[in-house]
């Protein structure tokens, strides 16, 4: 999480290292009576502020999951096409290298979820093992009482965090809080599922007992650590997570998943406190610092430690490949020239784009049936639209890097016929940017300031944007989804419009379930949260088992404008997106319960 810390924990280990040898070839008479000086022990890391740092940072690492859901590092992870999956798995997006396609997302997505798992897997306990260590032996340091008292409260939440990661992919799951011995007992050796709703108590419990004992404020060297508000910040997402899943789930295996339907307005209430006192706190505010609503969005994510910024996994320019913490986003989702002539690897599809109205709040789903009959400039297909589309999307003529995008997939010539290859008057026949794919890129989080010609042998994870893992606007989405919940239409209608104030959109003057639900997937559109949701609205059968489709332009010789061609079925006759009921939750998996016959498989595997 802190890369520096990394560095100066490998310095540390280097030194002893390099003392032990010195050691070795000066006293070698004696080294048979000594302890080996390059094998740092327990005790050492715990009298040590040093080393102590840097176990907890190696827990950061080690929870992977905080960048963006990833299932490991390196090129299982946000250094490499891994940090897309959470996103390609939804209806946001698919992963368009047609030859080469190595997403977990591209086979999981079209039905082939089994009980074998492997899409976005997480199993935490070794993580939790040392977490439980640190919360056992960090008493006995030689640090203040002040900074135990702090270092126990982030120790803490990162394990409530860890839980979180799980129970939202399988539901209820072992509650380990103390360091297994070989000499325990069997049955606390081999434990059982906790139920869900026993999970979630567990996480808010802890964001309560621990938020006071962390800072208000994180600056500095700690820039990256949570902060008073980050624990509210994860309680106020665990518990909407619980209360929908309360509402609109249903109980199976004695509560190992699924919550009580009576709890979900316990739940909406604690998600709605924990966000209230995050907005009086006043510590935070929508990023507004941009007259050009479009600019002000795109660099939300592109400017770093701004107003809005509550909980960050932080990167450098640095290649994640060579021991630094850069990571991918530019490199793979960018427009052409790319190293690999690639790029575009994230490819939306028209029907999330969709979703994004026009300023005056009307809807913006095109008219497909008159489309196609019109020649039109982009202006006119995709003008006045909601800032926010401007900002997370990119396609023909957006301007990228002084010069505009060039999707165009053929030329239609005067007699009405279209010519696909050679060129026509000087122009080629396509543009330079991948027209097989849906044809609407993801901007969201694209430096054009990155050079993305210099990938080449696992160069490309430099990209140093920081992950925004928690950021003021979902507080407000947040908030607004537990009012409304909670059958407080006021304050749900307030935190809506302050984020449609600041997207350049019309304000609303009444508001429903289905807008809270599509604002959340406008504004929060490719930051992982959208696959999550419609699991926990249980809308996913519905939302995800669907044939989208993508768009081709056609440029039309005699007048400068485009014919607009519909693709449906745009990942291809074969692949047809289908999520199931038992996907709800992701497989506990044979090996897993082979080796802990207790662990109950979930329902439907």
């Amino acid at each position: 999480m802190l890369p520096y810390k990394l560095r100066i924990m490998k310095k540390i280990i280097s030194i002893i290292v390099l003392i032990s040898l010195g050691v070795f070839t000066s006293c070698n008479k004696d080294v048979l009576n000594k302890r080996p000086l390059s094998i740092i022990s327990d005790e050492d890391v715990f009298t040590d502020p040093a080393l102590i740092n840097a176990y907890l940072t190696q827990v950061y690492a080690e929870m992977t999951f905080l960048g963006n859901d990833c299932s490991g590092i390196g090129q299982q992870g946000d250094a490499a096409w891994n940090a897309f999956d959470i996103n390609d798995v939804s209806d946001e997006s698919f992963p368009q290298w047609r030859d080469w396609n190595p997403s977990n997302a591209f086979t999981y997505k079209y039905g082939n979820l089994t009980i074998n798992g492997g899409l976005l897997d997480w199993w935490g306990y070794g993580v939790i093992r040392k977490i439980n260590e640190f919360l056992e032996k960090l008493p006995a340091s030689p640090l203040s009482e002040e900074e135990i008292k702090a270092k126990l409260a982030e120790a803490r939440f990162l394990r409530a965090f860890c839980y979180f990661a799980m129970v939202k992919r399988y539901g209820g799951v072992p509650l380990i809080t103390a360091v297994q011995q070989i000499s325990d007992p069997q049955d606390e050796l081999y434990p059982p599922r906790a139920t869900e709703q026993q999970v979630y108590d567990f996480i808010i419990s802890e964001m309560d007992a621990c938020a006071n004992d962390l800072p208000e404020v994180v600056n500095g060297d700690n820039i990256g650590r949570p902060s008073k508000y980050a624990a509210l910040a994860l309680k106020s997402r665990a518990a909407l997570y619980a209360g929908s899943i309360a509402q609109f789930g249903s109980v199976e295996l004695n509560g190992v998943v699924g919550i009580p339907a009576n709890l979900a307005k316990t739940y909406y209430q604690q998600s709605y406190d924990a966000s209230q006192a995050i907005i009086e706190s006043g510590k935070y505010a929508l990023y507004n610092a941009d007259a050009d609503k479009t600019t002000n969005f795109r660099n939300i994510f592109l400017v770093k430690n701004h107003s809005e910024v509550i909980f960050a996994k932080r990167h450098d320019s640095m290649n994640q490949m060579s021991g630094g913490n850069g990571w991918c986003v530019d490199f793979f989702n960018c427009p052409r020239p790319q190293a690999w002539a690639r790029g575009l690897y994230e490819q939306a599809y028209l029907e999330f784009a969709e979703s994004f109205e026009y300023v005056d709040g009307s809807p913006g789903k095109l008219d497909r049936n008159t489309l196609p009959n019109k020649l039109l400039t982009t202006e006119e297909l995709w003008g006045s639209r909601d800032p926010r589309f401007y900002a997370t999307f990119y396609t023909q003529n957006t301007l990228w890097k002084g010069s505009q995008l060039d999707f165009h997939a053929g030329i239609r010539l005067p007699n009405g016929t279209i010519k696909t290859d050679g060129s026509y008057n000087g122009i080629p026949a396509t543009g330079e940017q991948d027209y097989q794919g849906t044809g609407i890129g993801v901007l969201k989080y694209l430096d054009e300031n990155h050079d993305n010609m210099a990938g080449a042998n696992s160069g490309w994870a430099t990209s140093a944007q920081d992950w925004l893992i928690f950021r003021y606007a979902e507080i407000l989405l947040n908030h607004a989804e537990a009012a409304f919940e909670l059958g407080n239409t006021a304050d749900a209608l307030s935190s809506i419009n302050q984020i449609r104030t600041r997207a350049g959109i019309a304000v609303l003057n009444s508001v429903s379930r289905d807008q809270i639900h599509n604002e959340r997937k406008v504004e929060l559109a490719f930051e992982g949260h959208r696959y999550w949701d419609v699991r926990r609205w249980r809308t996913a059968v519905k939302e995800l088992s669907v044939r989208w489709s993508g768009i081709r332009y056609i440029l039309d010789a005699a007048s400068g404008k485009y014919q607009i061609q519909i693709i449906n079925n745009v990942d291809g006759a074969s692949n047809i997106p289908q999520f199931r009921n038992e996907n709800y939750y992701l497989p506990i998996t044979n090996g897993r319960t082979a080796n802990n016959p207790k662990l109950v498989e979930n329902p439907g595997y």
